[in-house]
């Protein structure tokens, strides 16, 4: 594996997740959607595996937050997304589990995550049916967009010579 390569593109995803934050977004019930970090969750976690995905979201997660595109409750949406869409397309080989893996991670256990998160963090008591709907909404929208995208890739592995 080429570590140069694989810091390049991992990168690459951080910037454009980053920067994307910024243009495509929309108001979902009491969060905003931000479906591009959820297509690149789906589209790291296929070309890169678990690992790489996770980290990238952590990074995109932190940089928005540091430049108040975001809130905290990017931390345990992104992450769990990442690393689930990561976990299920390495094990069965299938970009339609990695799709399902960023949405269930993201939409149904990343929201209930962000229930005590938001609690201790921000002070907020909404309860887990304020979160799960608009975290689904947005990361159904990016699985599909990040489906899409790396299903027209050539090679789905980017780490090969």
């Amino acid at each position: 594996m080429n570590r140069t390569r694989l810091i390049t593109i991992m990168a690459v995803f951080i910037a454009i997740g980053t920067i994307s934050a910024q243009i495509v977004w929309f108001p979902a019930g009491i969060a905003r959607a931000y479906p591009v970090q959820h297509a690149i969750n789906v589209m790291s976690a296929i070309t890169l595996g678990p690992g790489p995905a996770v980290i990238i979201a952590f990074m995109i997660s932190l940089l928005r937050n540091m430049l108040g595109l975001g809130t905290l409750l990017a931390f345990p949406g992104a992450m769990v997304g990442a690393f689930l869409a990561g976990l299920l397309y390495k094990k069965s080989g299938m970009m339609s589990l990695a799709a399902f893996g960023e949405g269930l991670g993201s939409g149904v256990i990343g929201a209930l995550a962000a229930v005590p998160f938001a609690y201790i963090f921000m002070g907020t008591s909404a309860g887990a049916f304020a979160f799960v709907p608009p975290f689904l909404v947005s990361s159904i929208s990016g699985s599909i967009i990040g489906l899409i995208v790396v299903s027209k890739v050539p090679s789905k592995h980017l780490l090969q010579n």
